[in-house]
């Protein structure tokens, strides 16, 4: 519906209410005659009981809260019915339809004559109440942000399916042999003495209880292209290094970032620069003659 539909409807809906006021106005403004009121007061309460009932309605319409929404459609529901009690009893007793009337009863049984007074005595203190809630309630009320509800449902959905029962990993069989390394990266040559086999046993690995994540291939731009080095290489190169270090400095853990290279191999390179620097140099044989 375009604009100007929407606003023929509200229009039209306004008239509507209007007249039906107006109606409802004569009733009220009888029985307020009737229990007490006086002129000005009687022309005043039609519009505290329906009046209250407007009121209600525009704060269901604002408000998002499902208690304070609730709440106003209690007082709507409640104000609608006293208001249509109160015309109902005014068809039913023709002496309130006299411009007048000063007092009368509103039922001949008296239980009831009491019930019906008690009823339009208290609507007026109920509207002061009631009426001071609703407006606190809409004054206090925030709007919700579409953004932000959009957000939340997307982080409630996300927290729900994350308590979804994930499927058991299946285990990953072990190496039947040693990993196969590549040429590029940087992996040094087994010592001299160390067998093959221990090689091999150091490269299977045991069964994993979770699977590692699967990361792909290496791009070969982030591998190393230093060449393996073997021990003689490296013996010289620590010999290099080490130079100007002292006993106590030769530590494996110092060899280790020296060179780059794996804990044996430093310890390794370690006692043969010890045993190097220690050495005892034998005695130089004396001429007899």
């Amino acid at each position: 519906m375009n604009r100007a539909g929407k606003t023929l409807l509200v229009l039209a809906l306004v008239a509507v209410v209007g007249m039906a006021f107006r109606v409802s106005w004569n009733a009220l403004r009888d029985v307020a005659t009737a229990v007490g009121a006086d002129e000005t007061g009687a022309r005043l309460y039609p519009f505290v009981v329906d009046g209250l009932m407007a009121l209600a309605l525009v704060a269901t319409l604002v408000l998002t809260d499902r208690a304070d929404k609730r709440f106003a459609l209690r007082v709507l529901a409640a104000y609608t019915a006293a208001s249509l009690v109160l015309n109902f009893v005014h068809g039913l007793v023709p002496e309130l339809h006299g411009e007048s009337v000063d007092w009368t009863r509103l039922a001949d049984w008296d239980p009831v004559n009491w019930l019906l007074v008690l009823l339009a005595t208290s609507l007026p203190v109920g509207s002061i109440y009631f009426g001071s809630d609703l407006v606190a309630k809409v004054l206090h009320h925030r709007p919700i942000d579409p953004a932000n509800t959009e957000k939340s449902t997307q982080i409630d959905t996300e927290r729900s399916t994350s308590g979804l029962a994930e499927p058991a990993p299946e285990p990953v069989p072990a190496l039947a042999g040693p990993v196969p390394v590549d040429g590029h990266e940087e992996v040094d040559s087994p010592l001299d003495g160390e067998s093959t086999d221990r090689v091999g046993v150091r490269a299977v690995a045991a069964e994993q209880s979770v699977p590692r994540r699967a990361t792909g291939r290496v791009p070969d731009v982030a591998r190393s292209t230093r060449p393996r080095r073997t021990v003689d290489e490296l013996l010289a190169e620590a010999r290099q290094l080490t130079e100007s270090w002292s006993v106590e400095q030769l530590t494996a853990e110092g060899i280790r970032k020296a060179l780059r290279t794996s804990p044996d191999k430093a310890r390794m390179l370690r006692e043969t620069l010890r045993a190097e620097r220690t050495a005892v140099p034998a005695p130089e044989p004396v001429a007899v003659g």
